[in-house]
Protein backbone atom coordinates (compact mmCIF):
# COMPACT_ATOMS: atom_id res chain seq x y z
CA UNK A 1 0.00 0.00 0.00
CA UNK A 2 1.84 3.03 -1.15
CA UNK A 3 0.50 6.60 0.37
CA UNK A 4 1.81 10.27 -1.50
CA UNK A 5 2.54 13.05 0.07
CA UNK A 6 1.91 15.59 -2.71
CA UNK A 7 2.56 19.07 -1.51
CA UNK A 8 4.09 22.15 -3.90
CA UNK A 9 3.94 24.10 0.16
CA UNK A 10 5.76 21.49 1.58
CA UNK A 11 4.80 20.26 5.45
CA UNK A 12 7.21 21.11 8.32
CA UNK A 13 9.65 18.66 9.18
CA UNK A 14 7.70 17.71 12.25
CA UNK A 15 4.84 17.11 10.10
CA UNK A 16 6.69 14.76 7.89
CA UNK A 17 8.16 12.55 10.57
CA UNK A 18 4.73 12.00 12.27
CA UNK A 19 3.24 11.16 9.23
CA UNK A 20 5.59 8.70 8.04
CA UNK A 21 5.54 7.09 11.65
CA UNK A 22 2.01 6.06 11.48
CA UNK A 23 2.20 4.94 7.84
CA UNK A 24 5.41 3.21 8.20
CA UNK A 25 4.16 2.06 11.30
CA UNK A 26 0.45 0.51 9.77
CA UNK A 27 3.04 -1.46 7.19
CA UNK A 28 2.52 1.05 3.90
CA UNK A 29 4.74 2.43 2.30
CA UNK A 30 5.14 6.53 2.10
CA UNK A 31 6.74 8.37 -0.66
CA UNK A 32 7.60 12.19 -0.93
CA UNK A 33 6.40 15.12 -3.73
CA UNK A 34 7.13 18.07 -2.73
CA UNK A 35 8.08 21.92 -4.05
CA UNK A 36 6.97 20.57 -7.23
CA UNK A 37 6.72 23.14 -10.20
CA UNK A 38 5.07 20.84 -12.80
CA UNK A 39 1.63 19.34 -12.97
CA UNK A 40 2.96 16.62 -15.31
CA UNK A 41 5.23 15.62 -11.72
CA UNK A 42 2.64 15.09 -10.16
CA UNK A 43 0.84 13.17 -12.68
CA UNK A 44 3.75 11.04 -12.79
CA UNK A 45 3.59 10.41 -9.26
CA UNK A 46 0.33 9.13 -8.64
CA UNK A 47 0.09 6.84 -10.90
CA UNK A 48 0.83 3.55 -8.57
CA UNK A 49 -0.39 5.90 -5.56
CA UNK A 50 -3.10 4.12 -3.43
CA UNK A 51 -3.52 7.16 -0.94
CA UNK A 52 -2.52 10.77 -1.31
CA UNK A 53 -2.53 13.34 1.43
CA UNK A 54 -2.70 17.09 0.13
CA UNK A 55 -2.92 20.50 1.27
CA UNK A 56 -4.11 22.97 -1.48
CA UNK A 57 -2.88 20.96 -4.10
CA UNK A 58 -5.14 20.79 -7.14
CA UNK A 59 -6.50 17.40 -7.42
CA UNK A 60 -8.90 17.56 -10.80
CA UNK A 61 -10.17 15.36 -13.75
CA UNK A 62 -6.59 14.63 -14.98
CA UNK A 63 -5.40 13.48 -12.02
CA UNK A 64 -7.77 11.56 -10.63
CA UNK A 65 -7.74 9.28 -14.32
CA UNK A 66 -3.83 8.96 -14.15
CA UNK A 67 -4.05 7.67 -10.48
CA UNK A 68 -4.98 4.00 -11.52
CA UNK A 69 -4.42 2.19 -7.88
CA UNK A 70 -6.00 5.92 -6.18
CA UNK A 71 -8.51 4.63 -3.46
CA UNK A 72 -8.74 7.62 -0.94
CA UNK A 73 -7.50 11.44 -1.14
CA UNK A 74 -6.86 13.05 2.14
CA UNK A 75 -7.10 16.85 2.33
CA UNK A 76 -4.85 18.06 5.81
CA UNK A 77 -7.15 20.52 6.38
CA UNK A 78 -11.03 21.70 6.60
CA UNK A 79 -11.31 23.18 3.19
CA UNK A 80 -11.49 21.13 0.35
CA UNK A 81 -12.37 23.13 -2.80
CA UNK A 82 -9.08 22.00 -4.34
CA UNK A 83 -10.84 18.48 -5.09
CA UNK A 84 -12.79 17.34 -7.62
CA UNK A 85 -15.40 15.72 -6.15
CA UNK A 86 -17.28 14.68 -8.59
CA UNK A 87 -14.55 13.26 -10.26
CA UNK A 88 -13.65 11.70 -7.47
CA UNK A 89 -16.90 9.77 -6.89
CA UNK A 90 -16.85 9.15 -10.68
CA UNK A 91 -13.49 7.22 -10.58
CA UNK A 92 -14.53 5.57 -6.82
CA UNK A 93 -11.92 7.39 -4.52
CA UNK A 94 -13.26 8.41 -1.29
CA UNK A 95 -12.19 12.13 -0.43
CA UNK A 96 -11.80 12.75 3.36
CA UNK A 97 -10.93 16.37 5.02
CA UNK A 98 -9.59 16.83 8.39
CA UNK A 99 -11.92 19.38 10.32
CA UNK A 100 -10.46 21.41 13.50
CA UNK A 101 -7.01 20.44 13.37
CA UNK A 102 -6.39 24.30 12.18
CA UNK A 103 -9.28 25.75 13.49
CA UNK A 104 -7.41 27.29 16.80
CA UNK A 105 -4.45 28.25 14.46
CA UNK A 106 -7.41 30.08 12.00
CA UNK A 107 -8.95 32.12 15.10
CA UNK A 108 -5.57 33.22 16.45
CA UNK A 109 -5.19 35.12 12.76
CA UNK A 110 -8.76 36.03 13.07
CA UNK A 111 -8.26 38.06 16.28
CA UNK A 112 -5.02 39.21 14.97
CA UNK A 113 -6.09 40.50 11.94
CA UNK A 114 -8.57 42.78 13.99
CA UNK A 115 -5.95 44.17 17.00
CA UNK A 116 -4.44 45.34 13.85
CA UNK A 117 -7.30 46.56 11.95
CA UNK A 118 -8.57 48.40 15.18
CA UNK A 119 -4.82 49.94 15.73
CA UNK A 120 -5.02 51.61 12.29
CA UNK A 121 -2.56 48.88 10.78
CA UNK A 122 0.00 50.28 13.83
CA UNK A 123 0.55 53.51 11.44
CA UNK A 124 1.22 55.64 15.03
CA UNK A 125 -2.43 56.88 15.43
CA UNK A 126 -4.82 56.27 17.85
CA UNK A 127 -6.59 52.88 17.18
CA UNK A 128 -9.60 51.35 19.45
CA UNK A 129 -10.24 48.22 21.41
CA UNK A 130 -11.99 45.31 21.18
CA UNK A 131 -13.65 44.91 24.50
CA UNK A 132 -17.15 45.48 24.04
CA UNK A 133 -17.20 45.33 20.32
CA UNK A 134 -20.16 43.28 19.09
CA UNK A 135 -18.88 40.47 16.83
CA UNK A 136 -20.72 38.22 14.39
CA UNK A 137 -19.56 34.91 13.21
CA UNK A 138 -20.86 33.24 10.10
CA UNK A 139 -21.02 29.42 10.21
CA UNK A 140 -20.17 28.15 13.60
CA UNK A 141 -18.19 25.46 12.99
CA UNK A 142 -14.73 23.74 14.58
CA UNK A 143 -13.06 27.91 13.79
CA UNK A 144 -16.24 29.81 14.23
CA UNK A 145 -16.73 28.26 18.17
CA UNK A 146 -12.62 28.38 18.66
CA UNK A 147 -13.27 32.69 17.24
CA UNK A 148 -16.12 32.90 20.00
CA UNK A 149 -13.87 31.42 22.90
CA UNK A 150 -10.90 33.69 22.10
CA UNK A 151 -13.26 36.96 20.98
CA UNK A 152 -14.83 36.44 24.84
CA UNK A 153 -11.49 36.27 25.89
CA UNK A 154 -11.09 40.23 24.91
CA UNK A 155 -14.52 41.15 26.56
CA UNK A 156 -16.33 41.02 23.27
CA UNK A 157 -20.12 40.57 22.85
CA UNK A 158 -20.23 37.33 20.09
CA UNK A 159 -22.94 36.51 18.12
CA UNK A 160 -23.50 33.61 15.12
CA UNK A 161 -25.20 32.47 12.84
CA UNK A 162 -24.98 29.25 11.19
CA UNK A 163 -27.67 27.56 8.87
CA UNK A 164 -26.93 23.95 9.79
CA UNK A 165 -26.04 24.61 13.67
CA UNK A 166 -29.24 24.73 16.22
CA UNK A 167 -29.30 27.77 18.16
CA UNK A 168 -29.72 26.19 21.38
CA UNK A 169 -25.77 24.63 20.51
CA UNK A 170 -24.55 28.13 19.76
CA UNK A 171 -25.90 29.74 22.95
CA UNK A 172 -24.36 26.87 24.74
CA UNK A 173 -21.14 28.51 24.73
CA UNK A 174 -22.53 31.70 25.88
CA UNK A 175 -23.15 33.14 22.23
CA UNK A 176 -25.72 34.50 20.84
CA UNK A 177 -27.69 32.73 18.24
CA UNK A 178 -29.33 34.94 15.21
CA UNK A 179 -31.93 34.44 12.80
CA UNK A 180 -30.28 34.71 9.80
CA UNK A 181 -27.14 35.83 8.01
CA UNK A 182 -28.98 39.29 7.19
CA UNK A 183 -29.62 39.89 11.18
CA UNK A 184 -25.75 39.24 11.82
CA UNK A 185 -24.57 42.09 9.60
CA UNK A 186 -27.27 44.28 10.56
CA UNK A 187 -26.17 43.60 14.47
CA UNK A 188 -22.83 43.59 14.74
CA UNK A 189 -20.17 46.29 13.96
CA UNK A 190 -17.54 43.43 13.28
CA UNK A 191 -18.38 39.92 11.44
CA UNK A 192 -15.66 37.14 10.67
CA UNK A 193 -16.72 34.75 7.71
CA UNK A 194 -16.17 30.77 8.22
CA UNK A 195 -17.89 29.95 5.00
CA UNK A 196 -17.26 27.51 2.64
CA UNK A 197 -17.02 28.08 -1.06
CA UNK A 198 -19.98 26.56 -2.49
CA UNK A 199 -22.83 27.68 -4.96
CA UNK A 200 -25.21 28.86 -2.98
CA UNK A 201 -22.35 31.23 -0.91
CA UNK A 202 -20.28 32.45 -3.67
CA UNK A 203 -20.93 36.05 -4.20
CA UNK A 204 -23.46 36.07 -1.34
CA UNK A 205 -21.26 38.66 0.81
CA UNK A 206 -22.79 41.27 -1.58
CA UNK A 207 -23.40 45.36 -0.89
CA UNK A 208 -26.30 45.01 0.77
CA UNK A 209 -25.54 42.82 3.25
CA UNK A 210 -22.26 44.97 4.22
CA UNK A 211 -23.91 48.22 3.98
CA UNK A 212 -26.52 47.49 6.71
CA UNK A 213 -23.49 46.47 9.09
CA UNK A 214 -22.91 50.01 11.78
CA UNK A 215 -20.63 52.63 11.56
CA UNK A 216 -17.43 51.18 12.10
CA UNK A 217 -17.84 48.34 10.32
CA UNK A 218 -15.34 45.53 9.81
CA UNK A 219 -15.56 42.15 8.15
CA UNK A 220 -12.81 39.90 8.28
CA UNK A 221 -12.52 36.83 5.52
CA UNK A 222 -10.08 33.88 6.66
CA UNK A 223 -12.07 31.48 4.88
CA UNK A 224 -12.82 31.58 0.72
CA UNK A 225 -12.07 34.83 -1.43
CA UNK A 226 -14.76 33.53 -3.83
CA UNK A 227 -17.23 34.19 -1.31
CA UNK A 228 -17.03 37.96 -1.37
CA UNK A 229 -18.74 40.05 -4.37
CA UNK A 230 -15.94 42.13 -5.35
CA UNK A 231 -17.96 44.55 -7.18
CA UNK A 232 -20.12 45.27 -3.83
CA UNK A 233 -16.10 45.40 -2.17
CA UNK A 234 -15.56 48.07 -3.76
CA UNK A 235 -18.62 50.11 -3.88
CA UNK A 236 -18.38 49.50 0.29
CA UNK A 237 -15.08 51.53 0.23
CA UNK A 238 -16.13 54.02 -2.11
CA UNK A 239 -19.49 54.83 -0.15
CA UNK A 240 -18.60 53.51 3.24
CA UNK A 241 -15.22 55.42 4.46
CA UNK A 242 -15.80 54.30 7.76
CA UNK A 243 -15.49 50.35 6.32
CA UNK A 244 -12.33 48.06 6.88
CA UNK A 245 -11.77 45.18 5.04
CA UNK A 246 -9.03 42.23 6.46
CA UNK A 247 -8.29 38.93 4.98
CA UNK A 248 -5.97 36.07 4.63
CA UNK A 249 -7.16 35.59 1.10
CA UNK A 250 -6.25 38.49 -1.68
CA UNK A 251 -9.30 39.25 -3.38
CA UNK A 252 -9.09 39.46 -7.14
CA UNK A 253 -8.94 43.42 -6.67
CA UNK A 254 -5.51 43.61 -4.50
CA UNK A 255 -3.72 45.82 -6.48
CA UNK A 256 -6.29 48.43 -7.07
CA UNK A 257 -7.76 48.57 -2.62
CA UNK A 258 -3.82 48.61 -1.71
CA UNK A 259 -3.78 51.72 -4.12
CA UNK A 260 -7.07 53.38 -2.81
CA UNK A 261 -7.83 52.49 0.05
CA UNK A 262 -4.37 51.40 1.55
CA UNK A 263 -5.70 52.65 5.29
CA UNK A 264 -8.60 50.67 5.24
CA UNK A 265 -8.05 47.50 3.46
CA UNK A 266 -4.94 44.49 4.16
CA UNK A 267 -4.73 41.16 3.18
CA UNK A 268 -1.74 38.84 3.93
CA UNK A 269 0.72 37.88 1.06
CA UNK A 270 -0.38 34.52 1.30
CA UNK A 271 -3.19 32.44 3.05
CA UNK A 272 -1.94 31.95 6.58
CA UNK A 273 -4.91 30.75 8.43
CA UNK A 274 -3.47 27.18 9.41
CA UNK A 275 0.06 28.65 8.61
CA UNK A 276 1.47 27.44 12.32
CA UNK A 277 3.64 24.64 13.27
CA UNK A 278 0.84 23.35 15.61
CA UNK A 279 -1.72 23.49 13.10
CA UNK A 280 0.69 22.20 10.52
CA UNK A 281 1.69 18.86 12.12
CA UNK A 282 -2.17 18.48 13.44
CA UNK A 283 -3.50 18.09 10.03
CA UNK A 284 -0.38 16.02 8.95
CA UNK A 285 -0.77 13.22 11.22
CA UNK A 286 -4.83 13.39 11.14
CA UNK A 287 -4.52 12.53 7.71
CA UNK A 288 -2.12 9.66 7.69
CA UNK A 289 -4.12 8.38 10.33
CA UNK A 290 -7.49 8.49 8.84
CA UNK A 291 -5.63 7.35 5.65
CA UNK A 292 -4.78 3.62 7.54
CA UNK A 293 -7.65 3.70 9.34
CA UNK A 294 -9.93 4.09 5.82
CA UNK A 295 -7.66 1.12 4.39
CA UNK A 296 -7.85 -1.02 7.14
CA UNK A 297 -10.94 -0.78 9.01
CA UNK A 298 -13.27 1.05 5.94
CA UNK A 299 -13.88 4.12 8.56
CA UNK A 300 -15.34 7.08 6.20
CA UNK A 301 -16.35 9.16 9.14
CA UNK A 302 -14.86 12.72 7.36
CA UNK A 303 -15.79 11.49 3.76
CA UNK A 304 -16.82 14.72 1.76
CA UNK A 305 -17.81 13.24 -1.60
CA UNK A 306 -21.02 10.42 -2.29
Amino acid sequence: MKVLVATDKPFAKAAVDGIRKVIEDAGFELALLEKYTEKAQLLDAVKDANAIIIRSDIIDTEVLAAAKELKIVVRAGAGYDNVDLDAATANRVVVMNTPGQNANAVAELVLGLLVYGVRNFYNGTSGTELKGRKLGILAYGNVGRNVARIAKGFGMDVCAYDAYCPADVIEKDGVKAVASTADLFRECQIVSLHIPATAETKGSINFELMNSMPKGAIVVNTARKEVIDEAGLIKMFEERPDFKYLSDIKPGIDAELNEKHPDHYFATPKKMGAQTAEANINAGIAAAEQIVDFIKNGNERFRVNK
